[in-house]
């Protein structure tokens, strides 16, 4: 048997313990990235450091690496050559092909065929073209964040949060006295507005305003057998969804709000103080009273003796 001197074992030993330590960390730091097909030219330079947390996206449903459907880098921001290379003689180098931020050079247009060469598909944004938001140049970004793993827009807690950074008048309602409450999480934009269009008005979910309110208030639906014009017209005729500062979200109080139809001068009523309202044409209306607490059935009634909707 040869003899092998102990100090060449143990120089052995080193070298191999050496390459061991190195293909460890090479596996941590390795594991860390974004490992999808075609990604490591972009990884060589985004990493945990970033200003933006790119690297986040792997923690979101675009970034299974198991799932075949996964796109990459390249699939959303584009072959981005010159932003890779960095051409000679560029000081600044340049952005990818595809950017999404609001400063972003690319057209909403361009913007929004990235993410449609994946989400073209489905029922949901057959109604885009055309739609409020798409007059409004609003594109996927504008609501969307894709390298974040929580997307504020999906979750009901949060969406109106990002829906008032542009609807501010509808934010300012939902502070009021009576509202939906959205502040609680219990109800989010998207229980009734369709943000990526729809068939009919103000993106609602339904193709009329009523039917949207019935998909939660069924009992106010009917048929009934004595009908309030104004209720089977349109719910905002007395309602305003977003919130007022009277009860039931009305938008005026009773009976200002009843009056603005029953005008006609043939509803007597006496005042508190107990003396008659002055004779004047239209003066002995229900003054300083609520009409609902004899109307109470204001919705609709199915009562024989119903017609004036008291029961």
């Amino acid at each position: 048997m040869k003899f092998v001197p102990q100090g060449w074992i143990a120089a052995a030993q080193a070298v191999v313990l050496a390459f061991g330590i190195a293909a460890v960390a090479q596996a941590q730091t390795a594991s860390k990235d974004l490992v999808l097909t075609g990604d490591a030219k972009c990884t060589r330079c985004h990493d945990e450091g970033d200003d933006y947390p790119v690297l986040d996206i792997g923690r979101t449903r675009h970034g299974v690496t198991a799932d075949q459907r996964t796109p990459t880098c390249t699939s959303c921001h584009g072959d981005s050559a010159s932003h890779i290379t960095r051409p000679g003689g560029v000081s600044v180098r340049p952005k990818p092909d595809v950017t999404f931020s609001k400063h972003s050079g690319n057209s909403p247009e361009e913007r929004g065929a990235a993410c449609l060469t994946c989400h073209e598909q489905g029922e949901k944004h057959m109604s885009w073209q055309g739609s409020p938001h798409d007059r409004a140049r609003v594109d996927c970004a504008s609501c969307h964040t894709v390298h974040t793993p929580r997307d504020q827009v999906l979750v009901k807690q949060t969406q109106a949060g990002v829906c008032f950074t542009c609807h501010k008048e509808q934010r300012a309602a939902m502070f009021r006295f009576s509202s939906h409450p959205l502040r609680t999480g219990q109800m989010a934009c998207s229980s009734c507005h369709q943000p990526h269009g729809s068939v009919g008005d103000h993106n609602l979910i339904r193709t009329t305003i009523n039917d949207t309110c019935y998909t939660c208030h069924a009992e106010k639906r009917g048929p009934f057998l004595h009908e309030h014009p104004p209720v089977r017209e349109e719910c905002t005729n007395c309602h305003n969804p977003h919130g007022t500062n009277n009860p039931q979200m009305l938008t005026a109080r009773p009976p200002h709000l009843c009056q603005q139809c029953h005008v006609a001068p043939f509803h007597p009523s006496t005042l508190y103080s107990g003396s008659n309202l002055p004779p004047a044409v239209g003066a002995d209306k229900m003054l300083g009273q609520s009409c609902a607490n004899c109307h109470s059935q204001i919705h609709g009634s199915n009562h024989p003796s119903g017609q004036r909707f008291t029961r």
